[in-house]
C-alpha cells in the first residue's frame, strides 16, 4: 500500500494540513492534497482545501480546536484511498527547547516535556501539543513526529545564541533560538536548485507572514536570526512587537500596573501592525488607507524600517551580501513592500527590476544588482514530511 504522511500545522486560530506521498525518492513536493481551517476562535471559521474555495465550518464554541481537527481527519479518512494508508503525521512544532535537536517521535514523555516550552510560544505551542494529544486519544498506535522551528539554528556560533545575562540564565536555557526554523530549512533546498553555487554565499531569508523573521545563511546554514529568545523577537510583525526595550516592560508592570498577563496580551497580540495602525495586522489591509490615515502611514514605514535595519545588521554578521531572498505570505505576495525594502538596501548594491517584482518572479533584481533579490515560495509542509520520512524508514 503507498505510504502517506499528513502534515499538521497548527496555530492559535488556525490549522494546516498537508497530504504527501512518501513512496517515491525524492519526496514529491507538492502534496497530493492540502487546505486549512481558518479563524477557529473566531466568529466565522471557514475550510477550504485544494480547488476548492473556503466555506463556512460551524464549531462547537467550547471545544473549538477538537471541532477543527476532527473535521479535518474526517476529510483526511475520505481522501485515502483503498491502497493508500496514513503511515505516520507530523507536526511542526514551533519549541524543541534546549532538549530536542532533531526531529523526534512522539511518545508521552516527549509530550511531556514540551509542554514546558508552552511559556515560550505561546501562539503555537499549546495547539500542536493538543493535536497531538488528541491524535494519541483516537490512534494511539500511529506514529507522530514532532519537527521543530528552533533546530535549523543550532549551527549558529555561541555569540549568536548568548544573551549578556549571568551565566546561570544560560544554564537554565535563557538562549537566542530562533524560530521559522522548516521555512529556513526548506529555502536550503530550494536556494541551490534555483541560484546554484551563489546559495551558498552571504545570504539573508526574509520570512514575511503575519509572525516574520530574518535568517543570515552561510553555506546553507545559520549563521544569526532576528528572533531570539521567543517568537516576540526582531521584527515588527502583525500583531507583535519585535524588539523591544526591556525597561519599556518593567515599567509597563512597575509604573503602569499592568500584570504578567496584561502584558503578554498586549505584546503578543496588541502591538505590531494592529496595534501601531489601529486598523488591521495585514498589510493589504493597510496600504489602500495609508494616504488618508497617518497612524497606518505610520505603521507602514516603521514596518519597513525595522526590516531594513535588520536586514543591515545581518549583512555586517555575514560581511556582505550575495543573496536576498522573500518568502512566506507577504514575502511572496506583496510587491509593493518588497520594493520599498530593497530601496533602503540601495547601500548594498540592491536594484530591483520593478516589471519583474510586479510579476512575483523568481529573481527580481535587475542586470546590474550587485545583490540578487529572489521571490521564493516556502514549503514547511514537506519539510515536515520529509523529517518524518526519514525519522520513521516509511
Amino acid at each position: 500500500m503507498t505510504p502517506l504522511i499528513l502534515v499538521l500545522n497548527c496555530g492559535s486560530s488556525s490549522i494546516k494540513f498537508a497530504l504527501f506521498d512518501v513512496s517515491a525518492e525524492p519526496i514529491p513536493r507538492q502534496p497530493l492534497w492540502n487546505g486549512k481551517v481558518d479563524g477557529i476562535t473566531g466568529p466565522r471559521p471557514t475550510f477550504g482545501e485544494t480547488g476548492v474555495a473556503p466555506h463556512p465550518l460551524p464549531l462547537d464554541p467550547e471545544r473549538p480546536y477538537h471541532g477543527a481537527l476532527a473535521h479535518i481527519r474526517e476529510r483526511v479518512l475520505a481522501r485515502v484511498g483503498a491502497e493508500q494508508h496514513i503511515a505516520a503525521v507530523s507536526h511542526r512544532v514551533v519549541h524543541g527547547g534546549t532538549r530536542y535537536a532533531d526531529p523526534v517521535r512522539m511518545d508521552a514523555s516527549v509530550l511531556a516535556d514540551l509542554k514546558d516550552y508552552i511559556p515560550l510560544a505561546p501562539l503555537h505551542q499549546p495547539f500542536a501539543l493538543e493535536a497531538i494529544e488528541e491524535l494519541f486519544r483516537l490512534e494511539p498506535t500511529l506514529p507522530q513526529v514532532a519537527c521543530f522551528d528552533t533546530t535549523f539554528h543550532r549551527t549558529q556560533p555561541l555569540t549568536e545564541q548568548m544573551f549578556a545575562l549571568p551565566w546561570s540564565a544560560w544554564e537554565r536555557g535563557v538562549r537566542r533560538y530562533g524560530f521559522h526554523g522548516l521555512s529556513y530549512e526548506y529555502m536550503s533546498h530550494a536556494l541551490p536548485e534555483r541560484h546554484g553555487d551563489a546559495a551558498y554565499g552571504r545570504t539573508i531569508v526574509a520570512h514575511l507572514g503575519s509572525g516574520a523573521s530574518l535568517c543570515a545563511m552561510r553555506d546553507l546554514e545559520s549563521v544569526a536570526t532576528s528572533m531570539g529568545f521567543s517568537a516576540l523577537d526582531g521584527l515588527m510583525m502583525g500583531t507583535r512587537c519585535g524588539s523591544l526595550d526591556p525597561g519599556a516592560v518593567i515599567y509597563l508592570m512597575e509604573i503602569e500596573k499592568l500584570s504578567l498577563d496584561e502584558v503578554a496580551r498586549m505584546l503578543y497580540h496588541d502591538s505590531g501592525l494592529a496595534g501601531v495602525s489601529g486598523v488591521s495586522p495585514d498589510p493589504r489591509e493597510l496600504l489602500p488607507l495609508e494616504a488618508e490615515n497617518e497612524r497606518v502611514r505610520i505603521a507602514l514605514a516603521l514596518y519597513v524600517h525595522r526590516i531594513v535595519r535588520e536586514i543591515g545588521a545581518l549583512a555586517a554578521v555575514l560581511g556582505g551580501l550575495d543573496l536576498l531572498v522573500f518568502t512566506a505570505g507577504i514575502g511572496e505576495h506583496n510587491a509593493v513592500l518588497r520594493e520599498r525594502v530593497c530601496a533602503g538596501l540601495g547601500w548594498l548594491g540592491v536594484q530591483l527590476d520593478a516589471d519583474a517584482n510586479a510579476r512575483h518572479d523568481s529573481v527580481i533584481s535587475s542586470p546590474d544588482s550587485r545583490v540578487t533579490v529572489g521571490v521564493e515560495n516556502t514549503n514547511e509542509e514537506w519539510i515536515a514530511a520529509w523529517h518524518a520520512a526519514r525519522l520513521l524508514a516509511v
